[in-house]
């Protein structure tokens, strides 16, 4: 029964992301068709269909590799300029050959192509699509957080460790233990420095390094206490903005109590703005980590369980967090839904990169095109034309070629070697 159940998890965390996708593209649909832009196609999936419907000019079906999704906008390449020759010319004419049956006399004159839309209006089209996630992931960890809540770490102390090294090395007591910090205390300051989340004691322990060390703690019974100062060790730590890097850095040997709270909007925002931070400085080295996965998969070295995961991975991970012994139902329910807002502020980010094909590589052109409109207009020089986006194309296949070999990948990887999270 639990197969089963795993199963059908993993399936519907699936259905659930493609809805995400079907709901990003919808982004993109309605501010274009709200702005007159001639949409011909809405798809979730690519390849062959497996079903389609047409309302008015616009087809809407599904496709059979549901790896995605799309909307086709009219006019995304304004017309080339003549004269220009050589292999990176004809790639753009050639991608503007491709749409040219789906334009007419009358969309011209009509101003329904895209690249004929005023910036504002290019700048909305594209930003509907991430924007469309980000709302999903807000709402999804809104949702969590005012029904089930989330788990915080608190300044109470729920451990200490007894030994820097594990036996059969020699037992060095670690800071916290050498000053006497008990299972119960509450630590209030450090070195004099009052804290009042677990994250700024954190920081500043691993800010101190080697130096003196003297915790200032809240002990059942005796109120106030100062313990004595104690000399800081460093350690090899997982950085705390990308738990994939290691840092050298204080370390004080103690964890933390955790505690559930309900989060408002204000709070859920917050920590939204934490995951991405995170995950800019995570999808940096996004090619690193998949050639990584790529190697660990070919000589047969552990995955990496901090690497990335395909659409494949996620599943399985929901799959395997819908069904651990681990958790109680209500957290097995809110890290299920948490994975999946994870998944759309993710999916919101990538697609903000200021390259093509993502949507952040139109935005990043039309921005350009009215940056040198206005340069234009403050230097009274004649008027630019419209910033031809079709010569970024060999971009776009770098960066597409790049995509479709970490898809491929990534989705082997996490069929061979998934990655464990209990």
């Amino acid at each position: 029964m639990t197969i089963v159940w795993a199963v059908l998890a993993g399936l519907g965390f699936f259905a659930l992301m493609m809805a995400s996708i079907a709901l990003h593209e919808v982004g993109h649909l309605l501010p274009a068709k709200l702005f007159g832009v001639k949409v011909p196609m809405y798809f979730v999936g690519f390849g062959k269909r497996i079903w389609s419907i047409r309302r008015g000019e616009t087809e809407y079906g599904i496709k059979w590799i549901l790896l995605g999704g799309y909307v086709r906008l009219v006019g995304m390449y304004p017309p080339g300029k003549p004269g220009r020759k050589g292999r990176f010319a004809e790639l753009a004419d050639s991608a503007r050959e491709a749409e040219r049956d789906d334009i007419t006399e009358t969309d011209v004159r009509t101003g329904r192509l895209f690249y004929q839309k005023k910036t504002w209006q290019k700048l909305i089209i594209m930003v509907g699509g991430p924007l469309m996630n980000i709302l999903l992931a807000f709402f999804i960890f809104l949702g969590i957080n005012l029904a089930y809540g989330q788990q915080q770490q608190t300044l109470s102390v729920s451990a200490v460790t007894d030994c820097l090294e594990p036996a059969p090395a020699a037992c060095v007591a670690p800071p916290a233990k050498q000053a006497g910090v008990q299972v119960g205390d509450t630590v209030v300051a450090l070195n004099g420095t009052n804290v009042t989340t677990w994250r700024e004691l954190v920081t500043l322990v691993r800010a101190q390094g080697d130096g003196t060390l003297t915790f200032t703690v809240e002990r059942p019974g005796q109120g106030r206490v100062t313990l004595p100062a104690v000399n800081g060790v460093m350690r090899q730590l997982a950085d705390l903005n990308d738990p994939t890097k290691t840092v050298t850095a204080g370390f004080a040997g103690m964890s933390s109590g955790v505690t559930t709270v309900r989060v408002g909007p204000v709070g859920t925002a917050q920590d939204m703005w934490k995951m991405t931070t995170q995950s800019v400085t995570a999808l940096g080295t996004f090619p690193q980590k998949v050639f990584m996965t790529g190697y660990n998969l070919a000589t047969g070295k552990p995955r990496d369980v901090t690497g990335p995961l395909s659409v494949v991975g996620a599943s399985v991970a929901a799959s395997e967090i819908a069904t651990t012994d681990q958790l109680t139902l209500g957290s097995r329910i809110a890290s299920y839904f948490s994975l999946l807002g994870a998944v759309n502020l993710f999916v919101a980010i990538l697609n903000l990169v200021p390259l093509l094909p993502f949507d952040g590589g139109h935005i990043a052109g039309a921005l350009w095109e009215a940056l040198r409109r206005a340069l234009a207009r403050l230097f009274k020089r004649p008027a630019y034309g419209f910033f031809d986006t079709a010569a970024l194309l060999p971009v776009a296949y770098v960066v597409g070629a790049f995509l479709a070999i970490a898809g491929i990948v990534l989705v082997i990887a996490d069929i061979v070697s998934p990655i464990r999270i209990f």
